[in-house]
């Protein structure tokens, strides 16, 4: 790979050119083994697929993030300075552009910042809430226990969404081939098999074969018609959902379609609860802490909610009488908040509705998993069913005729 630069060399001359190396780190080291200053360096060879791949392969995980915070918090509590404790984990992080965000949060601190500073320079990365946590714990002398609760929170969060994958993704592979299957026969097999049947007239036919024969002929007549707009449906409703009109639309539909509604509202409460108790137990202002909740809680309905008991709040009002006024919140929620808010343990209730919730989405989408099974059993049953009354049982007639 070859890699274009400009450098100043060590009498102050500007000197422009190329160099060939592996990879961007193996030729920042080339250039200056040998005395340069590199004002920029830049590939210029990159291919499309190479490009694409170093970029998925280098592309920061949460896995890579919870790693790194549970280390740095080891490293922590076995009194290791924090600077040299970031350059270990630096060097033997893989991935070059973690490496590259390690590295700079190492020079940070060193130069005399605080980690939650120097993590803050890194929004991308190192999000509202991780960065309040570790400031909350920079501020009480307890980093070390503030890091690996965020290690915690960030495997718990990944846990259940690995299940809600898990959990949909059989559902959506059967769902897919079934559509690939029936365009395949629509298309290729079944004007074969009707053409058989044309000659005889349709009143001789069942209604299914005639509709079947209908739709055949119709989705080839116009295929590409067809194609079109259901290509120009999909980019059109991809295009929308970005449109702020269009993610209060699905973030709205998330939360009341049937069945799934319930899990995912059960996962929003969940994950407001939790946050909200973790950062009022840090110490974090309560105006502070649903501000920070509504900015991670990734769905507009809740976030205006948030949004308005922060307001409430903030002119002398209670959490619990804005959430009253929210069917989004149930009753159950704002009854504990209120509690939570008379007795003054407020991050306790938050904490007990928090495990609630969690419980309750983990039993739903484990019962949504196995329902999901027998109406895809069901569903083919169905279609195999019409397939047999439209094609085979008018063959066994004209056999049975002849």
């Amino acid at each position: 790979m070859n890699f274009k630069y400009k450098i100043k060399t060590q009498t102050g001359e500007i000197l422009d050119g190329a160099v060939e190396a592996p990879d961007e780190n193996v030729a920042v080291t080339t250039l200056q083994s040998k005395g340069y200053t590199i004002l920029s360096l830049e590939a210029t060879d990159k291919g499309l697929l190479s490009a694409d791949l170093s970029k998925y392969l280098s592309k920061i995980s949460n896995k890579d993030v919870v790693l790194f915070t549970r280390q740095l918090s080891t490293l922590i509590d076995a009194d290791m300075p924090l600077a040299e404790g970031l350059r270990t984990l630096a060097k033997q992080v893989e991935k070059p552009n973690f490496k590259k965000i390690l590295t700079d949060v190492s020079e940070a601190v060193e130069s005399g910042q605080a980690l939650s500073a120097a993590l803050a320079a890194h929004p991308d990365l190192f999000g509202t809430f991780y960065i309040k946590l570790v400031q909350s714990g920079e501020v009480s002398g307890k980093l070390h226990e503030s890091l690996l609760y965020l290690a915690d929170y960030m495997e718990r969060s990944q846990s259940i969404n690995s299940k809600i994958k898990a959990a949909l993704a059989y559902p959506a592979f059967v769902v897919f081939a079934l559509l690939v299957v029936t365009g395949i026969m629509v298309v290729y097999v079944l004007p074969q098999l009707l053409s058989i049947f044309k000659d005889i007239g349709d009143v001789e036919l069942p209604i299914t074969t005639r509709a079947l024969i209908w739709i055949t002929s119709f989705v080839n007549k116009y295929l590409i018609f067809l194609a079109t707009f259901f290509i120009a449906l999909i980019v059109g409703s991809w295009k929308y959902i970005g449109t702020p009109s269009g993610k209060a639309w699905l973030d709205n539909l998330k939360i009341t379609m049937p069945a799934l509604g319930m899990v995912v509202r059960s996962l929003y409460l969940a994950r407001i609860s939790e946050s909200l108790s973790t950062l009022i137990k840090s110490g974090i202002p309560i105006l502070d802490a649903l501000h920070i909740t509504s900015e991670l809680v990734g769905n507009l309905n809740y976030q205006n909610v948030l949004l308005d008991a922060e307001e409430n709040v903030r002119s002398g009002g209670t959490i619990s009488e804005s959430f009253s006024k929210y069917t989004e919140i149930p009753p159950l929620t704002t009854s504990m908040v209120a509690i939570g808010e008379k007795t003054g343990k407020l991050d306790f209730m938050l904490a007990h509705i928090s495990k609630y919730y969690k419980s309750e989405s983990e039993n739903a989408i484990g019962s949504i998993s196995q329902l999901i099974e027998p109406i895809l059993v069901l569903l083919l049953g169905v279609a195999v069913a019409i397939l047999v009354s439209a094609i085979l049982l008018p063959i066994y007639n004209l056999v049975g005729v002849s």
